[in-house]
């Protein structure tokens, strides 16, 4: 409030804000069109905001190293994604309430951002940002929507920054309440409370490499893969491949169990990497074909594809979903082994098939799991950001001090980035407005 009365000269009007995330389980699989197990941390970002006559949408954040903003209400609003600088995210969410509502003349705002989340950490930081723009954008024009529709437009408009999400982090944006995670399945979105077991408290450490998913293609060749192992398993099976982009597509089409389809995959899939040629081949397509119907525009430059292993982390981690909400329902005696063993096995899964860990995350969970932890396993995109760990309430201080004398301690960068890098966090609350008090 400060800060935005010392920038602007007035009161902001209202303030929006929009959590974070961590995914007990569920990794790289909601754009697949499986459910996934997330829950938001208590880490939020945070917009002070006024409407005024300017014709103008002015952005500041509190981080000196985000710069001010400026753009006008009437111009078609423009997002560089060869270049994903903070206020493009923020754009991303004024664009996608702009286009629902077809609003020609935006009000004119002035913004002061402040965040709680370590960017580039895999809790969904850029996520939260776009849904905090759109909240604030709908407020400040006087309009509204569900949160299941603002979920949704805003899972569709993080894609002009050229992500190819499948919903998850926006999803739980705005429908986590606090104390609870959230079973989410996707078409149509719906969320199913998620009891975790008493007894267990959730650490995240941040391995200190950042990995802004935007920026780098890793997150959209993965996306490619799974649809390019979707089109193979439906023509081997005989089904419309030209329907079919998703995984889960397949399984339902077949009306076949998880474990069928792994089975299905070990079978038709080779783990040896696919060309281009090989894949143009099976499919009955051009090279053309290939280029325009299934890669994105950041993938182009893929020879070589891991389909098998793709889509068997997709097969087993959807079933670890189902296996990990059923022992939260069930809450056997050893519940909180059995969870600690699916995100291990989560882990491993996403290291060693989905390759989307790195050294850094994989020594850290390491030193968790040493540390005290039942399980422990990467959270968000992955190749770097955070691990989430499974603590038993009595080990938490034990557990704390040992991982930040391993890990953090050694390395002087590391060390200085320690206090807002290891935290603990409980199941927080949505996306909200609320006005100066």
């Amino acid at each position: 409030k400060n800060t935005f009365e010392a920038k602007y000269g007035v009161s902001p009007l209202f303030y929006a804000c929009a959590p974070g995330r961590v995914n007990l389980i569920g990794e790289h699989i909601d754009y697949c069109g499986y459910s996934v197990l997330p829950m938001a941390i208590e880490q939020n970002i945070l917009a002070a905001v006024s409407v005024n006559n300017s014709g103008t949408i002015q952005l500041a954040n509190t981080n000196p190293q985000y710069k001010d903003f400026t753009v006008s209400c009437s111009e078609d609003i423009a997002i560089d994604r060869d270049n994903p600088k903070w206020h493009y995210y923020f754009l991303c969410g004024v664009k996608g309430i702009q286009e629902k509502f077809g609003i020609a003349h935006l009000a004119g705002m002035s913004c002061v951002v402040d965040g709680t989340i370590p960017p580039s950490s895999g809790l969904s930081s850029s996520s939260a940002l776009v849904c905090c723009a759109g909240l604030l954008t709908m407020e400040a024009n006087q309009k509204t929507l569900s949160k299941v529709e603002l979920a949704e437009i805003c899972a569709k408009c993080e894609r002009y920054i050229g992500t190819e999400g499948g919903g998850m982090d926006q999803s739980i944006s705005f429908l986590a309440e606090r104390g609870t995670a959230k079973l989410i399945e996707f078409q149509p979105l719906r969320t199913t409370d998620v009891k975790l077991p008493d007894g267990a408290v959730f650490v995240i450490s941040n391995c200190c490499v950042e990995m802004n998913k935007a920026a780098s293609s890793h997150f959209n060749i993965r996306v490619v893969e799974c649809r390019i192992a979707t089109k193979m398993l439906a023509q081997v099976r005989g089904l419309d491949s030209n329907r079919l982009m998703k995984l889960a597509q397949v399984q339902l089409e077949m009306k076949a169990s998880l474990e069928a389809m792994l089975a299905l995959v070990d079978k038709v899939l080779h783990p040896e990497p696919y060309s281009r040629e090989e894949i143009c081949k099976v499919l009955g397509i051009t090279s053309e074909q290939f280029s325009t119907e299934l890669l994105s525009a950041n993938t182009q430059h893929v020879t070589h594809f891991k389909l098998h292993q793709r889509a068997k982390h997709v097969y087993g981690e959807a079933a670890r979903v189902l296996q990990f909400k059923t022992v939260c329902d069930s809450e056997p005696a050893e519940s909180l082994q059995l969870l600690g063993d699916l995100m291990n096995q989560s882990h491993a899964s996403c290291r060693d098939l989905y390759e989307c860990s790195c050294p850094e995350l994989d020594q850290l969970v390491a030193i968790c799991l040493k540390s005290g932890a039942v399980g422990s396993r990467l959270t968000g995109a992955g190749w770097g950001g955070c691990a989430f760990s499974m603590v038993p309430s009595e080990k938490v201080e034990s557990f704390l001090q040992a991982v930040r004398e391993a890990y953090y301690l050694p390395d002087p960068r590391r060390a200085a980035m320690e206090k807002q890098s290891l935290f603990l966090s409980k199941p927080g609350g949505g996306a909200a407005v609320f006005l100066d008090e």
